[in-house]
């Protein structure tokens, strides 16, 4: 296998060693589809993407994303982690927006100067669609919690941004720290529906700095808990302006995710109905960990 060298960042981190972890593995295209979930498995991280070439095609950088179970067409973390890496590593001088060409489309990164030291990296995410909603009874055995626990004020529903995931609303953070998956139920209730990721959610947090707080479970993917899942937060944007969680159909907010296992994370959201359009931003600042080289 020829040398490729590799970073690991952490994404949606206001610190190092904070947020969600990925590798970057770059000069990838001559890396097999078998070698690239090797590679992944070794990293074993939530994912680890592939920048197939140092050269832009049609103004964006081609880049596969891989779960330790499989290939995605798109995830969040690993859209801005790589931006940062192309960013920093390949075109090595500041610039507006860096764009990368997933299989889900072209995903266009911008990168927001705070002047309190890393960027906040934005994504504009596709126009979420809204599928399935779900009885609370059938989640409740899933994520071995009361049925009292849902927020049956807001729906239960398939949700996505380009990775589907299931938003559940849940009353209180008691709530969210007690759910637990039950596996066996989990793959029974996925196992004939397109969504296989669960986003649990309620208003009360840790830091009173944040609005939300979040969990991710993704058993199938080979993610049991996701520390900061950008996909999953983007289809939560487009799910509380949809559903006016917030009494308003524009929401600018931020989200706490990964406290539960020890990764503590913050996440940006954006999004606004436009037109009968929502458009989703998701953002976050990226910290470089390590270099390295794959032999």
């Amino acid at each position: 296998m020829k040398i490729s060298r590799f970073y690991i960042v952490d994404v949606f981190a206001e610190e190092k060693y904070a947020g969600n972890q990925l590798a970057v593995v770059r000069d990838a295209a001559a890396l097999s589809d078998e070698q690239m979930q090797q590679i992944t498995k070794e990293m074993n991280y939530s994912e680890t993407t592939f920048i197939l070439s140092d050269e832009p095609r049609e103004g964006g950088y081609d880049v596969r994303i891989f779960t330790p179970g499989t290939e995605v067409p798109f995830a969040g973390h690993p859209t801005l982690g790589t931006a940062y890496v192309i960013q920093k590593e390949i075109i090595k001088k500041p610039v507006e927006t860096v764009i990368l060409n997933l299989k889900v489309g072209q995903i266009p990164v911008t990168f927001e100067k705070t002047g309190e030291g890393e960027d906040i990296l934005w994504m504009k995410q596709i126009e979420p669609v809204f599928g399935e909603v779900f009885d609370a009874g059938d989640i409740v055995r899933v994520l071995t919690i009361e049925r009292n626990d849902i927020d049956e004020k807001f729906p239960i529903q398939e949700t996505s941004t380009g990775l589907p995931h299931i938003i559940v609303p849940l009353q209180s953070l008691k709530a969210v720290k007690r759910t637990k998956i039950n596996k066996d139920e989990y793959f029974k209730f996925i196992e004939n529906i397109n969504t296989k990721a669960i986003l649990i959610f309620c208003s009360e947090t840790y830091n009173q700095q944040n609005n939300l707080n979040v969990r991710v479970f993704c058993d199938y993917y080979g993610v049991p808990e996701d520390p900061a899942t950008g996909s999953g937060n983007g289809s939560l944007a487009g799910y509380l302006v949809k559903n006016q969680y917030f009494g308003t159909s524009k929401i600018n907010v931020r989200v706490e995710q990964g406290y539960e296992i020890g990764r503590p994370s913050r996440l940006y959201l954006r999004a606004e109905e436009k037109n009968a359009k929502i458009e989703v931003f998701v953002g976050g600042k990226v910290i470089m960990v390590a270099r390295g080289e794959l032999v």
